[in-house]
């Protein structure tokens, strides 16, 4: 069963400013917590469209959302298809555009994925190397493993999992490969262990965490997803929508950050003019100058909130 706690949950709700008869959408159904607490704010009148590409999670989303179905609609779906979602429910529309108010991403692996020792996210369980988290998908974490160049693989882990001794680690995946497949995480585990130095083992945590989230981000295309996503979800905001953004890694936070200081209306004349004549040009305005982190109490409860970050942007 899905049972997490929900981070940063009725700060990010509250952050989108929910209108009972309003169209809102949560790009990550996961276990169902913010979307439970959004559609409890809804009217009949109202919409949720609550995405997620877990089998499991959907599933699940059938019980946990059931007083809310006259006003939820559960679709399977990566959220970079989120513009093509849109078009198909006439709700979403305005002038057949998608003009919708509210947007959250809740990103990363959810709590149910990792626990679930079957498949493959977890360093703590010895399971089958998969790490998808759409199961139809083809590529696994056992592929890139096994059959991806070792200075690809080298590269993956330096750049998703910031990984200091990728290269080694690499070079030791490689050399094991020539001699049987790596077939489970608790290989690939003790295969990081042996490129990583004994004395940087003994701190900075689990000494397969990087590694792992690397491998995840990239079985799963996250980044490219998240920035296909964040890029449609301004498109698809009617004016004065929000988008509400939680991350759990600085990778997911610079792009979210970037992107909105990108998009953020901005004065463009000449610091000497004493006032502004220029169209500002922008298509968002921040909510929040700095992202929103969880409260002490919030930490106490779930130890996997400690990297979470909530950034909150309105469309102009």
């Amino acid at each position: 069963m899905f049972h997490h706690v929900t981070v940063l949950k009725e700060e990010s709700v509250e952050g989108l400013h929910i209108k009972p008869d309003g169209v809102y959408v949560d790009c990550t159904m996961g276990g169902a917590g913010h979307s439970s607490l959004i559609a409890s704010k809804l009217s009949p009148e109202g919409l949720l469209i609550a995405l997620d590409q877990d089998d499991i999670a959907l599933a699940n989303a059938q019980t946990v959302l059931a007083p809310y179905l006259d006003r939820v609609k559960i679709v399977k779906s990566n959220f970079r298809e989120l513009e093509k979602v849109l078009q198909n429910e006439p709700r979403a529309l305005r002038d057949g555009v998608p003009q919708v108010d509210g947007i959250l991403f809740d990103l990363g692996v959810s709590s149910p994925q990792l626990d679930d020792g079957e498949r493959g996210f977890s360093y703590n369980h010895d399971a089958e190397l998969d790490m998808r988290m759409d199961r139809s998908t083809v590529l696994t974490a056992k592929t890139i493993v096994n059959e991806w160049p070792q200075e690809q693989i080298a590269r993956i882990l330096f750049e998703y999992g910031e990984e200091k001794f990728s290269r080694r680690i690499a070079g030791v995946i490689a050399e094991a490969r020539t001699k049987k497949t790596i077939e489970t995480t608790g290989e690939l585990v003790e295969l990081i262990k042996e490129g990583i130095p004994a004395a940087a083992r003994r701190t900075g945590g689990h000494p397969a965490k990087r590694s792992f989230q690397a491998l995840r981000i990239a079985v799963n295309d996250e980044l490219g997803a998240f920035e296909e996503a964040l890029v449609q979800s301004v498109r698809c905001l009617a004016p004065q929508g929000r988008v509400a953004v939680i991350t759990f890694h600085s990778l997911e936070d610079r792009i979210c950050k970037q992107f909105f200081v990108k998009n953020v209306e901005k004065c463009t004349c000449p610091p000497d003019l004493p006032f502004c004549v220029c169209v500002k040009t922008g298509t968002v305005k921040l909510v929040t100058r700095k992202p929103i982190i969880p409260s002490e109490h919030e930490l106490d409860v779930n130890q996997r909130a400690r990297s979470a970050k909530l950034r909150i942007a309105e469309k102009l």
